[in-house]
C-alpha cells in the first residue's frame, strides 16, 4: 500500500516537472532570441548616429579637389562650377588708383557695363583671388642674345614667386620655329629649368608662337587666362600676319601682357620702334599691358607687378538684349563709381568682342 502511494507520488511530481519545463523552455527560448536579435539591431538613436557618421564620409571622398575653380552661381546661395552659357560675354576688369594701386574689395554695385552704348545688367561678379592658366611665351631669337634671355629668366622667378600656387603653366619658345617646352604644368621650377639652357639664333615667329599661346591656354583648367610675351617684338618669320593675330585676340578671353626685352641700341632704332608698337598694340586689344623694363630691378617689379595684378582683378559677366551670333564686332565700356572718400579710379578690359557662337 505504502509502495502504491509513492509511485503515484513520484508520477506526480514528474508530471508537475514536465508541465513546468514546457511552460519556461519557450520562454527561455524566446528570451534567448530576443536577447540576440538587441545585440544585432541598434536602437533608433544608434540607427541615427551610424547614418550621421557615415554621410560627411561619403561626402568627402566625392568632393572635387582643389584646383577645381568652385564659385556661386548667380542668383543662388549653392556653390558649384562656373557654367559659361553661349550668350554670356565675360570681362576680366582691373581696377587701379592714381598711383597705380589695385583696388579690390569693391562690389556689383561700383560697376556698370556699356555694350554699344547700352547699359546691360550684370549677372555674374566676382573678385576672387583665383588661379590663372598662364602660357608663356618666350623668345630664344637671334636678337635676344647677350643677357636679355638670362634676365628675363631671373624676372620671371619673380613672377611665379608671387603667382597663385594652383596656377598652371605653358611654355612656348620660338624662334624661326614655335616649340611647346612645358604643357599644362603647376612645377614653376620645372618650367624656369627649361629656359637654363635656351640658345638665342635664328628669326622670329612671334604671331605664330602667341596663335599657339592662345591655343593652349583657351583650354587650360581656369576660366582666368592670361599670356605674357616676352621678347623685343621683332616678327620676321611668322605664317600669321599681325591682322590676323589681332582678330584672333577680340575673339578670345585672354589678356596679353608683353615684356619688351630692349637693349639701349634698340629703344633709339626703327627695329626698335615697331617692336614697341606691335607689343603694345597687342596688349591692348586683349585687355593687358605693355612694358619696357630698362634696367634688371626695374623688369623684376614688372614681373611681380603683372603677378600680384592678376590676383587683384574682377571677372564680371552679363547676357546682351537680342543677342545673336551675327559675327559683328560690339563695342563694350566698363565704368566704375569709387564709394565715397575714394579718389577717381581707373578701369582696364577689353574694349568689345565678336558676337560669335561658343565661348567668350
Amino acid at each position: 500500500m505504502k509502495s502504491e502511494r509513492r509511485h503515484k507520488t513520484t508520477r506526480a511530481v514528474v508530471a508537475g516537472l514536465v508541465c513546468v519545463l514546457a511552460i519556461l523552455v519557450p520562454l527561455c527560448l524566446a528570451r534567448a532570441q530576443d536577447q540576440k536579435t538587441k545585440g544585432t539591431t541598434p536602437s533608433p538613436e544608434k540607427q541615427t548616429d551610424a547614418k550621421s557618421q557615415t554621410g560627411p564620409v561619403s561626402q568627402q571622398a566625392v568632393t572635387p579637389q582643389q584646383p577645381s575653380r568652385q564659385r556661386k552661381l548667380p542668383g543662388s546661395e549653392v556653390e558649384g562650377p562656373v557654367i559659361v552659357n553661349t550668350d554670356l560675354v565675360t570681362l576680366t576688369v582691373t581696377v587701379t588708383d592714381n598711383y597705380g594701386r589695385y583696388v579690390s574689395g569693391l562690389n556689383k554695385n561700383a560697376f556698370t557695363v556699356f555694350e554699344d552704348k547700352q547699359p546691360q545688367e550684370i549677372t555674374f561678379f566676382s573678385d576672387d583671388d583665383a588661379p590663372v592658366s598662364v602660357g608663356i611665351v618666350f623668345d630664344r631669337t637671334g636678337s635676344m642674345g647677350g643677357d636679355k634671355i638670362r634676365r628675363a629668366r631671373e624676372a620671371l622667378a619673380h613672377f611665379i614667386q608671387t603667382s597663385h600656387d594652383a596656377d598652371e603653366y605653358f611654355l612656348i619658345a620660338f624662334n624661326t620655329s614655335v616649340q611647346l617646352l612645358a604643357d599644362r604644368t603647376r612645377d614653376g621650377t620645372a618650367v624656369l629649368n627649361q629656359l637654363t639652357f635656351v640658345n638665342a639664333h635664328g628669326n622670329t615667329a612671334l604671331y605664330d608662337a602667341v596663335y599657339v599661346g592662345l591655343e593652349r591656354v583657351t583650354h587650360g583648367t581656369h576660366s582666368k587666362k592670361a599670356i605674357l610675351v616676352i621678347s623685343d617684338g621683332q616678327d620676321n618669320s611668322s605664317r600669321y600676319t599681325f591682322s590676323e593675330l589681332k582678330r584672333a585676340l577680340k575673339e578670345t578671353d585672354v589678356v596679353i601682357y608683353a615684356i619688351g626685352i630692349l637693349s639701349g641700341s634698340d629703344a633709339g632704332s626703327d627695329l626698335g620702334m615697331g617692336g614697341q608698337a606691335i607689343l603694345e598694340e597687342m596688349a591692348g586689344v586683349s585687355g593687358g599691358k605693355a612694358f619696357f623694363p630698362r634696367s634688371s630691378a626695374e623688369m623684376d617689379d614688372i614681373f611681380e607687378q603683372i603677378a600680384l595684378e592678376l590676383r587683384h582683378q574682377y571677372s564680371i559677366g552679363y547676357k546682351p538684349a537680342n543677342f545673336s551670333t551675327d559675327g559683328k564686332w560690339h563695342r563694350v565700356k566698363v565704368k566704375v563709381s569709387p564709394p565715397r572718400g575714394l579718389p577717381r579710379l581707373f578701369v582696364r578690359s577689353k574694349d568689345g568682342y565678336y558676337a560669335t557662337a561658343g565661348q567668350r
